[in-house]
């Protein structure tokens, strides 16, 4: 008996180690996406690329958590609602990680788009769509810590108003490049921006699944469809 309570409380160790390094990558991602769009409002290259350069603490920590979580399943063969807990944070991690790539991504973006002449009206709704995944993020990972899945279907639910911010925008950044095609090139990366974060969107709601199926033990059955494929139909699509 002794010896089980002993693997028992190692195994909780462990996982708490893991789940300390997936909620300070989660932190490092939240930064970088409010990162990327301030950069890009105050025109800061500096900062701009102290978000592409953040980038490569997150991809470590992914692979820390990786490996950690490898070891576990090695060492301590976990069974049915311990094992679900070691698969969430490997693919929690992975999501983590992409939406760490399309902050980067934005900050690419940022410094090139910052050195163009700017567009009146042209940032508050990225600014709003990017503060609607941060805090979805920051609810994600609420929830994740908490086993909440009700907060996490909810998020879910929330990221259809997301789909809805990048078609309008979309639509807003066709209109500006009518209106004057000096503004061609200038919307076409801050549409990409916003495509980026629409993504972002996307791996939240999967990290919110994931919580979903580490407290139930199954996925969403219902297959939620995309607010509006626009961009899509138009070849404008970025991966």
């Amino acid at each position: 008996m002794e010896r089980k309570e002993h693997i028992v409380a190692a195994f909780d160790r462990d996982l708490e180690g893991i789940q300390a390094m997936i909620m300070k990558m989660g932190g490092l991602v939240e930064e970088a996406i409010s990162g990327a769009v301030t950069a890009l409002e105050t025109r800061d290259e500096e900062l701009a690329l102290k978000v592409r350069q953040a980038d490569k603490a997150i991809d470590a920590l992914e692979e820390k958590v990786n490996q950690e979580a490898a070891l576990i399943l090695a060492l301590r063969q976990p069974t049915a609602g311990d094992l679900r807990t070691v698969l969430t944070v490997f693919r929690l991690s992975a999501s983590l990680e992409r939406i760490g790539d399309y902050a980067k991504n934005m900050a690419n973006r940022a410094g090139v788009v910052m050195q163009m002449q700017q567009i009146p009206g042209s940032l508050s709704g990225l600014r709003r769509m990017s503060r609607q995944v941060e805090l979805m993020l920051k609810d994600a990972l609420d929830a994740y810590i908490q086993r909440d899945a009700d907060l996490a279907a909810d998020i879910r639910d929330r990221d259809v108003e997301v789909d809805q911010m990048y078609s309008a925008l979309f639509r807003e950044y066709l209109t500006f490049m009518m209106e004057d095609p000096r503004n061609i090139t200038p919307c076409m990366h801050l549409h990409f921006m916003a495509k980026n974060i629409e993504r972002m969107g996307d791996h939240v709601t999967t990290i919110a699944e994931q919580v979903i199926y580490l407290v139930s033990g199954t996925y969403p059955e219902d297959d939620r469809e995309k607010a509006d494929r626009s961009s899509h139909d138009l070849g404008l699509e970025e991966e």
